[in-house]
């Protein structure tokens, strides 16, 4: 695959990306650069976890990066999800790496990790104290949103020293891009801005979209703090759509979701077939009796929108379809979760309570 065709991939993916420049060159370099993304396991996993990384990750693959995906145990635990238990934190990672290997992501080509594994290297806890004595407390706190938190909010000391752990990650794992969501933004930057002056490198960073939780907005913030906001969550469920719901819940929490007439912004059933059915089956086929005007087939986010807008695709006909297809795609995990050892995981990790 030509540079170009690769940059347009990882464009693909990334909502924003520090520096495109950056990018052409580190591609002019390596055919293979190291990218990397991490979550916090916390008990079960929503789509955006699921599928859309499946999705985002694939395509880095394709563009010829090999991919590192960290189960970070131990960021749950300083950041006290699941109560703290890191018995269940890593019982969590277990699922949370068996539910990547289900969502169609192409596994063959990713390497597993979990910062249990990181954290045995004696190198690890150096570069997490030299990161720590490069930036000032004042300067990690406003890194707080990566886990969730908002600036200014009371932390602990575990959660201030998180940020040193996360940059840490990046150079321990060799990653010359940091892929991860516009939520990890600033500890990315952070990383970028103190890499140089430890001897690292400045890596590049692909930040992709937060994908929009299913309730109405009820916040006043704006830019990149408004859509970390309205992105799914674990702790409210009926905003999240989880890997292993029943047909019956995916139906039931997408009926009831937000979904405004004729209004595509902020919208997350029309940003749910953009980023997930048109990445995935690239057409749509919305069913409806001809009284309404008969089935219909949309070949592009774009006459989505058209069709959409203009009201000739009522919000209930476009829920039914979208909940059809997010169906198709996690029926693969629900059978992987049917039976065996990944059934267990799923059954010890619905009794985990989530926490924030």
């Amino acid at each position: 695959m030509d540079l170009e065709k690769r940059i347009a991939l990882i464009s693909e993916v990334g909502e924003e990306i520090i520096t495109e420049a950056d990018l052409h060159t580190l591609l002019e370099k390596k055919a293979h650069p190291i990218a990397y993304d991490g979550f916090e396991p916390s008990g079960r996993v929503h789509i955006a976890q699921g599928l859309m990384r499946a999705i985002n990750v694939n395509k880095m693959i394709k563009a010829g990066c090999k991919f590192n995906m960290l189960a970070a145990d131990w960021h749950a635990w300083a950041n006290n999800k699941l109560g703290g238990d890191l018995e269940k934190i890593q019982r969590s990672g277990d699922f949370l790496i068996e539910v990547w290997k289900a969502s169609g992501m192409n596994i063959k080509k990713v390497n597993f990790v979990r910062s249990s594994d990181l954290l045995a290297r004696k190198s690890y806890w150096k570069t997490v104290m030299r990161i720590a004595r490069a930036n000032s407390v004042k300067r990690l706190m406003r890194c707080s949103q990566i886990m969730g938190r908002k600036e200014g909010e009371k932390l602990s000391g575990s959660q201030i020293f998180y940020p040193c752990m996360q940059a840490a990650d990046i150079f321990e794992l060799k990653a010359d891009i940091t892929q991860l969501g516009m939520d990890q933004r600033k500890v990315n930057v952070l990383a970028r801005e103190t890499g140089p002056k430890l001897g690292f490198w400045k890596p590049v960073v692909v930040n992709h979209h937060m994908l929009l939780g299913l309730q109405r907005p009820k916040t006043n913030a704006t830019g990149a703090d408004r859509s970390v906001e309205l992105k799914m969550s674990k702790s409210v469920p009926d905003s999240a759509i989880f890997m292993t719901d029943s047909e019956e819940e995916v139906e039931r929490k997408i009926n009831k979701a937000f979904c405004p007439g004729k209004e595509i912004k902020e919208n997350p059933i029309v940003e749910y077939a953009e980023f997930l059915v048109f990445e995935k089956f690239k057409k749509m086929k919305i069913e409806r009796p001809t009284k309404f005007g008969g089935n219909m087939e949309l070949g592009s986010i774009k006459e989505l929108h058209e069709r959409y807008s203009s009201g000739q695709l009522h919000p209930m006909d476009l829920k039914g379809a979208v909940a059809g297809y997010v169906n198709k795609m996690l029926a693969p995990v629900r059978k992987h979760f049917s039976k065996g050892k990944p059934k267990k995981l799923l059954e010890d990790v619905k009794d985990f309570e989530v926490t924030r």
